[in-house]
């Protein structure tokens, strides 16, 4: 069966705390909340592959959208460059100031000084008209800033034209080059002008972004860093160039350099009188804890958060916000810990609030503080990471119909938000669920859809190398209990032991482990490499990671390859264990495999009357999660049973169910082996194969289903 007596729910990595992590953003805010633009660069899923990560710089700039909104298309567009039809009039309107790299801004800047000649404004007004066009005439927008330059312009006009040229041909063409040297003038000349911040400290945002995609951290490093000295004096900038250089540090999985920064800037945020923003730093910093397992931190850190959040008063969406983000913690930290009985008053709570922010219309009246004006997510973000830590929940409480439904809402909102969002938020969210809801196919008997889905997985990894590299572990993972679920044990064990080359995630390292035992005993001829393992994941001393879960999941192993030895005696106190911890929390689909296994040592030893009292509750659980490999287990038992105790009609009955069950898998087990994508078992190293070649037919058997 797949991932036997393993939760269901972990293999996406640590399980929960991966959704908070890829949702760890602060953005601009802004009526209404811009998508996370291109600045925005997807959180890191994991130390190894998925868990909690470190906030992303502000996506957008100044208040009202974006530094791009105007020129770049990056924060009020598609968050990729996709060209935004906003402008930074409508930034003005909402109560922000322009951005610094619009044209429109600019334009409306030199107007009311007067100092600025009219070609400055017309050409000004001619770029921003060609930029705002749809689709945008990006080539025809650049030649009118191009055209400003030859004239000789003052300094700070010089400075804003060569940012608006950088952001243009940063977000808008692939022309790095270009985009670099002027975005580098911009930085430079802007250094020399007093009171020009917006243009200097988006010139050093954009630009470090640029140096990051060129892979050049290095170099986006040490500006970063200059821009945050000399920006204490300019709240807003001072905040969001915090954020930016935690995340760069976060993404180079430099967790102890990022929760210096954002402890830097809570304390910051407390000076300048923001209570709000200090959250969102004490919050970011809180996650990363979470992540690096530092817990005799986190609680009170957490507990000073609730705090702040439940005293500060200011925009019933920001409030929520921070609400949610608290919660999203405080959920995900329950359920790497495997607790998914105590986590659910949280996890009630968390919905309610979202549906509340829901409800709530965004305040066009922005904060007075400069210092307050960012957001964690936009809401339909939340609403989706919401669904997220949700399905999480229902896969490791067994509930999978539950968790199903939630996938299906989630994903469809992912498709509407991905036709006018390129964030790679979004990405990490879509791959989060669709390892969930792969777990979930195989648990349910649904193979050849579970396989289909991870050749998806692989696709979307294939357009995003950070994405892979966050779900490599995972991606072979998954195919490692495919190989189980079609008895490929010889790919299982490659497939594990690829994921554990690959993961220094202490939580998904068990969850592997524990399913690789599981290979080497029903392979039979393994014990010493089982031995080795078993002494690693020992639930009695020292295991490895705090998950009640795995704990409980490593009786279950104890007690599966103590009964295949025929030490029945030892398997009971080990299978009893299990019941007594996932009865605990509510984790069914455990309870269904102790069960049945107990089942089938009382009808080993003969006792007819307590295998029944076990094989029949087993067969109920198994029938609600519903667990395929358990129920034909227990409909085996059940027939045999009443065989031995001449109850012929019954037997007649579970032989039935029996039959029904094995055909099911049977059929599900050849359409799955006879799919092209059936070959990623093969898979071992690099990057995910991009085709597929056909299968002649399946190349395994059922022989050992049980």
């Amino acid at each position: 069966m797949a991932a036997v007596g393993a939760p269901a729910g972990v293999a996406g990595g640590s399980g929960a705390a991966a959704a908070a992590s890829s949702s760890a953003t602060a953005t601009t805010t802004a009526p209404p909340p811009p998508p996370a633009s291109s600045s925005s660069v997807s959180a890191t899923t994991a130390p190894s592959s998925s868990s909690a990560a470190a906030p992303q710089p502000p996506s957008g700039g100044p208040p009202g959208g974006a530094e791009a909104a105007a020129a770049g298309g990056g924060g009020g567009g598609d968050g990729n460059g996709g060209g935004s039809s906003s402008s930074s009039a409508s930034s003005s309107a909402a109560g922000g100031p322009p951005s610094s790299s619009s044209p429109a801004a600019a334009a409306a800047s030199s107007s009311s000084g007067g100092s600025s000649e009219s070609w400055y404004v017309a050409l000004l007004g001619l770029a921003e008209h060609f930029r705002t066009s749809s689709p945008p005439k990006v080539r025809l927008c650049v030649h009118c800033l191009q055209a400003v330059l030859p004239r000789k312009p003052p300094a700070r006009v010089e400075a804003r034209t060569h940012l608006q040229l950088g952001s243009v041909l940063y977000h808008h063409t692939r022309n790095g080059e270009q985009a670099r040297s002027h975005l580098e003038k911009a930085w430079l000349i802007s250094q020399q002008i007093p009171q020009f911040e917006d243009v200097k400290f988006e010139a050093a945002s954009l630009l470090s972004e640029l140096y990051c995609q060129e892979n050049s951290v290095d170099t986006a490093k040490p500006l970063l860093r200059k821009a945050i000295q000399i920006s204490q004096q300019t709240p807003y900038w001072h905040c969001r160039l915090l954020f930016q250089l935690a995340q760069l540090h976060t993404l180079e999985k430099d967790l102890v350099s990022a929760c210096d920064l954002l402890g830097v800037g809570a304390e910051y945020a407390r000076v300048v009188g923001s209570e709000y923003t200090r959250a969102l730093f004490l919050l970011s910093k809180g996650m990363l804890l979470l992540m690096e397992r530092k817990l005799q931190e986190v609680h009170p850190l957490l507990t000073l958060c609730g705090q702040i959040v439940e005293n500060w008063q200011g925009n019933p969406i920001q409030k929520e916000s921070l609400r949610v983000f608290f919660l999203v913690l405080q959920v995900t930290h329950y359920l790497d810990a495997g607790q998914v009985k105590s986590v659910k008053p949280c996890l009630k709570q968390l919905q309610q609030c979202i549906q509340t922010i829901s409800t709530l219309h965004d305040d066009e009246i922005l904060p007075s503080n400069p210092a307050d004006l960012f957001h964690w997510l936009p809401k339909e973000h939340m609403c989706v990471l919401v669904y997220l830590v949700t399905v999480m929940h229902s896969m490791q409480a067994g509930y999978l119909e539950k968790a199903q439904k939630y996938t299906d809402k989630a994903l469809m909102q992912l498709e509407k938000l991905k036709m006018l969002d390129c964030s790679p938020i979004l990405s990490s969210f879509q791959v989060i669920l669709l390892e969930h809801i792969i777990m979930c196919r195989l648990v349910t008997g649904h193979k050849a859809t579970a396989l289909q889905e991870i050749s998806q997985v692989c696709q979307l990894c294939q357009q995003s190398p950070r994405l892979f590299s966050n779900h490599a572990a995972q991606l072979h993972t998954l195919l490692g209990l495919y190989c189980i679920s079609v008895n490929c044990m010889d790919n299982a064990e490659a497939q594990f032991t690829t994921a554990l080359r690959l993961t220094t995630h202490q939580e998904l390292w068990a969850f592997i482990v524990t399913n690789l035992a599981s290979v080497y005993i029903r392979e039979g001829n393994r014990h010493q490499e089982l031995y080795s393992l078993l002494e690693r994941i020992n639930p009695d001393h020292n295991f490895p990671v705090s998950s009640h879960c795995l704990r409980a999941a490593a009786f279950y192993i104890r007690g599966l390859f103590s009964f295949f030895q025929g030490r029945y005696n030892e398997a009971k106190r080990f299978l009893r264990e299990t019941l007594k911890m996932s009865n605990a929390e509510d984790l069914n689909r455990l309870t269904a495999c102790s069960l049945v296994l107990l089942g089938h040592i009382f009808y080993v030893l003969g006792n007819h009357r307590e295998s029944n009292n076990m094989v029949v509750p087993a067969m109920q659980l198994a029938s609600k999660i519903p667990d395929m490999s358990v129920q034909l287990w227990s409909s085996a038992l059940l027939r045999d049973l009443n065989k031995a105790c001449g109850n012929a009609i019954d037997a007649h009955e579970a032989a039935q169910m029996h039959q029904n069950f094995s055909q099911q898998l049977l059929q599900d087990h050849i359409e799955a082996c006879s799919l092209p994508e059936h070959n990623l078992i093969t898979w071992t190293d690099g990057p995910p194969p991009v085709q597929f070649q056909a299968q002649n037919g399946p190349t395994t058997s059922l022989a050992s289903l049980l």
